[in-house]
């Protein structure tokens, strides 16, 4: 691997000069970035390198925040059930809350949207029977129905922004608690254009400005308990976006009001993982109508200045939407994302915007994200980086990335010098694998992929987080399998289904539990959806569905398409029927040896026709597959991605489009993976296992044999 400059993004730091043009050099880093907490000097920023600046446009204003109190940003919280031992009850507001980050908003614009509920009856108490003690931050509701019930939902400040909270916590920042403001208040607009302007004349050697992100960040609701610190994170909702006048402003333009019920959602809030309604379809379009409009008003000064403008996909995204089809009109230059995962990387690459960088992992923290150690004593960042690098490099080979990068404090890599030395050989592997890009797209099977679910595009090759946060749902672990097979994917809503998008596909991959976004709860209620797939499998396409697919109560499966996957669950009304026996046997030898899938109860064969493929030591099925008019229906009780499962996922869409389980540019070896590029003809083979490789490759100019140290890449021309 040839050594190339450029593509890399480089972590500075102030102090460590001659570190930073080093690592620069050694990297073949084009650009020199600051990093949250630190700073970067003339000497550096006069260097010759590109400089990314990094701002987030919210925080870092506390000056001004402190005298706008009133338009910090807020939220919907609600209090846990409380039993009313007589007809009066007094809950305390905040006891619940981590006093640091919420203060109750109890102003008069605010206070119209708090609102009472019996939780036993679900149902509404008139404000006339309940009042607020402003002193004790306390409601005492009268007139009420013993032992039932009780919550408050009220608006509430957020006075410690939540990324430098979990910074200042995890990773021992000493700096003042950061204040978020909300630019939906027309003065922090002026304020924020006259801070952008004066920042661009303050910066002339800045030639990106990254914004980490926008305006609003995923919820993450910090509770008063270390026992229970986090009381709620979703990287997919909007429940920071809210604010009263906010809520003003959507009633006016959409002729309803939204209620602190229709956040709150009898406590559950509205999770990405479950369906979603027209309210928070309307509140989502709302949003990003607002964070594109002045949000570009941004971009476009920074461009006025000579200036690039990227945006950071994580932190305060929400209203970004990169994948609802407006992304492009803010105008950005780049979009960046730190992933720990390929799917993450896929979901970056394939965002129409000029360039994609990806934040390698792990970050130069003391602490990584699960608390463990990482540039720090028992940390190991040479074997962190490796692992994350071989899960990302899968996707990498399918689909191009621009550039990539670290972040944090550089200064951190001294005392491990064999990390600098590796990320050195990962720039160069980037590097190389980028240029096989740009010479043409990679050798792609003929069968084509539609991931099914309530979300369609909107969330293409994601769920909602990183996938330590969405590790327990199994189309996480599908779309990470996916994302480095060589295999065209698009995702889809049900609504899509009727619409004509399985036109120009051959397999569905439906994955979930009941009731979720995944699986699709009552989407499958749709007759005239689940008719026009029926008919497209009876054509000839194959339905794959895992744990609960197309599950909803009220018919006579409740799998809708048990008739397709001759496969149901007992949610308790087959008890008394007779069951059909199987006998389990892979005859074609489709499952690879070692894969595993986790069982489920009550699954039950419906006619007796399909194939059980595997089934586990008491005799329930695991992996089945039935014949319906041309097509196949195929069903997984489980899946997670493992090198073993994501071979088998791999053969079974295979096997699913007609291709065979083995074929050309396919390793025999399922410890490996390769891609091939017919325009500029190289052949990439990587080891994603912790040990050497032996592998054999079939191609158009013969059998190709490698030998492939631990987590590494070889390449070669054909």
């Amino acid at each position: 691997m040839n050594m190339e400059k450029g593509g890399f993004t480089l972590p500075g730091e102030s102090g460590y000069e001659k570190l930073t043009l080093e690592m620069a050099e050694k990297w073949g880093a084009d650009v020199i970035r600051d990093s949250d907490g630190t700073v970067l000097s003339d000497e550096i920023t006069n260097s010759g390198y590109g400089i990314y600046s990094t701002i987030c446009i919210i925080r870092d204003h506390n000056a001004w925040a402190k005298e706008n109190m009133d338009k910090l940003q807020q939220t919907f919280l609600c209090t846990p059930a409380a039993i009313a031992a007589e007809d009066a009850i007094t809950i305390s507001l905040m006891e619940s809350f981590f006093d640091e980050q919420f203060k109750i908003n109890d102003t008069e614009a605010a206070f119209k949207y708090w609102e009472v509920y019996d939780r036993t009856t679900n149902t509404k108490i008139e404000s006339d029977k309940w009042t607020y003690n402003k002193e004790e931050g306390t409601v005492t509701v009268k007139g009420i129905t013993p032992f039932h019930k009780y919550t408050v939902s009220f608006l509430a400040y957020r006075i410690w922004e939540e990324i430098s909270m979990y910074n200042h916590t995890t990773n021992n920042w000493q700096k003042e608690h950061l204040l978020q403001i909300d630019p939906r208040y027309p003065e922090t607009q002026e304020y924020m254009l006259s801070w952008m302007k004066n920042w661009c004349e303050t910066h002339p050697a800045t030639t990106v400005v990254r914004f980490t992100s926008m305006f609003y960040n995923f919820v993450w609701i910090w509770g008063s308990d270390l026992r229970n610190r986090h009381l709620f994170s979703d990287w997919g909702s909007y429940d920071y976006s809210v604010s009263d006048l906010a809520l003003d402003e959507f009633e006016k333009q959409y002729g309803y009001r939204m209620t602190a019920e229709d956040f709150i959602n009898k406590g559950d809030l509205h999770v990405t993982h479950m369906p979603g309604n027209q309210k928070k379809a309307d509140w989502m379009a709302f949003i990003n109508d607002f964070v594109i409009s002045f949000g570009k008003k941004l971009i476009d000064m920074v461009h006025e200045y000579g200036k690039k403008a990227y945006v950071f996909y994580d932190d305060s995204w929400v209203g970004v939407e990169p994948w609802n089809g407006r992304f492009q009109e803010f105008g950005f230059d780049g979009l960046i994302k730190c992933v720990f995962s390929g799917y993450e990387a896929r979901l970056c690459a394939g965002v129409d915007v000029p360039t994609h960088e990806l934040r390698l992992h792990p970050y130069l923290f003391p602490v990584g994200l699960g608390g463990a150690p990482t540039f720090s004593e028992g940390g190991n960042p040479t074997l962190d980086a490796k692992k994350y690098w071989n899960s990302v490099r899968r996707a990498l080979l399918r689909e191009k990335i621009d550039r990539i990068g670290l972040g944090g404090y550089l200064s951190l890599t001294l005392p491990f010098p064999d990390f600098n030395d590796y990320i050195a050989k990962v720039a160069d592997e980037f590097r190389l694998i980028r240029s096989f890009h740009d010479a043409g797209k990679p050798y792609t099977i003929k069968t084509k992929v539609a991931v099914l679910h309530s979300w369609g595009k909107l969330r293409s090759w994601t769920l909602s987080g990183h996938f330590h946060e969405t590790y327990m749902h199994d189309l996480i672990h599908v779309n990470e399998a996916l994302s480095g097979l060589p295999i065209d994917v698009k995702f889809i809503s049900f609504e899509d289904v009727k619409n004509g998008a399985l036109s120009d596909v051959d397999v569905v991959i439906n994955a979930g539990y009941a009731g979720s976004a995944w699986s699709g709860g009552d989407a499958w209620k749709d007759d005239e959806m689940v008719t026009a797939l029926t008919k497209w499998v009876y054509e000839g396409g194959t339905f794959l569905g895992v744990n609960e697919p197309s599950a909803v109560a009220g018919y006579d499966n409740y799998f809708r398409m048990a008739h397709v996957l001759g496969i149901d669950e007992d949610t308790g009304a087959k008890v008394c029927h007779g069951k059909w026996s199987f006998e389990a046997e892979d005859t074609e030898n489709i499952l690879p040896q070692g894969a595993t899938v986790a069982a489920k109860d009550k699954r039950f064969l419906t006619d007796g026709k399909a194939a059980v493929l595997m089934a586990d030591e008491e005799n329930r099925p695991q992996v089945t597959m039935n014949k319906f008019g041309k097509g196949l229906g195929i069903y997984l009780s489980s899946f997670e991605v493992d090198l073993e499962n994501t071979r088998m996922l791999y053969q079974l869409i295979r096997y699913a489009g007609g291709e065979g389980l083995t074929g050309l540019y396919m390793t025999d070896n399922l410890y490996t993976e390769c891609a091939y590029y017919p325009e500029s003809k190289k052949l990439v083979v990587i080891n994603n296992s912790d040990v050497e490789q032996t592998t054999t490759v079939k191609t158009e100019s013969g059998d190709v044999t490698v030998t492939i140290d631990a987590y590494d890449t070889v390449i070669k021309n054909l």
